[in-house]
C-alpha cells in the first residue's frame, strides 16, 4: 500500500497516540515529577511522530530511513524514561498507565523497525528522484502486476499456470 500523507500512516497514528498518552500521564502526575523530566518525556514522545512526518516529507528513501531510525531512538528514550518512572515509589499509583505507555512505545519501535527493514534494500530512491518517465513506468508496472494477480486468481485450481507469477 502506498500512502500519500504521513497522517494516514498507521505508525504515525500510533506515535501520536503515544504522545497523547504521555501528555495525559504527565498531567495526572504533574506534582510528582520534576519539570525537567516532564519536559524530556514530552519532547521525546512527540519526537517519534515528528520524525516520522519529517522523514516522510523529505522525498528520498535514504532520508526517510534516517528519520525512521531517529524516531525509533525517541521511542526507546520514551521507554527508558517510563521504566525510570515505573521504579519511583511516588508513582506507584500510575504503574498500570506507565506499563501501557511502555507497550505503546515498544509497538511504535517494532513498526518502525519493520518499515525500515522493508526500505533497506528498496530500489526506489524516493519521490524526489522520480521523473515523469519513471513515474509512468512504475504506474504501468503496478497496473500490469494487478492484472496478472486478477488473471491468476481467475484460473481454476490445478491449472498449470496457477503458479505464483514472477515479475521483475
Amino acid at each position: 500500500m502506498t500512502y500519500q500523507r504521513f497522517e494516514d500512516l498507521p505508525v504515525w497514528s500510533a506515535a501520536i497516540e503515544l504522545a497523547e498518552g504521555c501528555e495525559d500521564f504527565l498531567s495526572a502526575a504533574k506534582d510528582l515529577i520534576s519539570w525537567s523530566k516532564r519536559d524530556q518525556l514530552e519532547r521525546a514522545s512527540l519526537s517519534v511522530s515528528n520524525n516520522i512526518a519529517e522523514g516522510f516529507e523529505r522525498g528520498t528513501t535514504n532520508e526517510l530511513l534516517s528519520f525512521l531510525y531517529i524516531a525509533r531512538g525517541s521511542a526507546g528514550e520514551v521507554r527508558s524514561m517510563l521504566n525510570f518512572f515505573e521504579r519511583r515509589p511516588a508513582l506507584k499509583d500510575f504503574r498500570s498507565q506507565i506499563s501501557n505507555l511502555k507497550s505503546q512505545a515498544e509497538s511504535c519501535s517494532k513498526q518502525l523497525r519493520r518499515w525500515a527493514d522493508s526500505l533497506q534494500n528498496s530500489p526506489i530512491k524516493g519521490q524526489r528522484h522520480l521523473n515523469n518517465a519513471e513515474r509512468n513506468r512504475q504506474e504501468q508496472k503496478k497496473r500490469a502486476d494487478a492484472f496478472l494477480e486478477r488473471l491468476h486468481a481467475a484460473l481454476p485450481d490445478g491449472h498449470p499456470a496457477k503458479k505464483t507469477p514472477k515479475r521483475s
